[in-house]
């Protein structure tokens, strides 16, 4: 997850507090490809029967090999399964490679959003 923290420009020091907050309530899969973990992604608390699903990453040296789509299908799969109405997702408009995928699960684009932050 520290890559993961570092790649998307989040300090590392909240690592432990997300990791611990998802895995309190089963957010957090971990993809293993022969007992090395390749890949994982994280869901939302869920909200009026929504979660959303968050923080897929694969290292860079595990990467191209289908271990994102197979745990965002996972996650989104267990959620539905844990009686999750809506399972929505973010991501950049600027990675086609994640938005294909993600199309490719069945994921459909419904809005631009931008975010703007102030300083505190």
């Amino acid at each position: 997850m520290a890559e993961f923290f570092r790649e998307i420009g989040e300090e590392e020091s909240g690592i432990e507090k997300f990791v611990a907050g998802r895995l309190a309530y089963g957010g957090m899969l971990l993809w293993e490809n022969g007992g090395l973990p390749v890949s994982t992604a994280s869901l939302s608390r869920p909200d009026a029967g929504m979660v959303r699903v968050q923080a897929v990453y694969t290292p860079r040296e595990h990467r191209g090999r289908g271990y994102a789509g197979a745990v965002t299908a996972a996650i989104s799969r267990a959620a539905r399964e844990a009686g999750a109405t809506e399972v929505v997702l973010f991501t950049d408009l600027a990675n086609p490679t994640s938005n294909a995928l993600y199309q490719r699960l069945g994921y459909e684009p419904l809005e631009d959003r931008t975010v703007v932050e102030f300083p505190s």
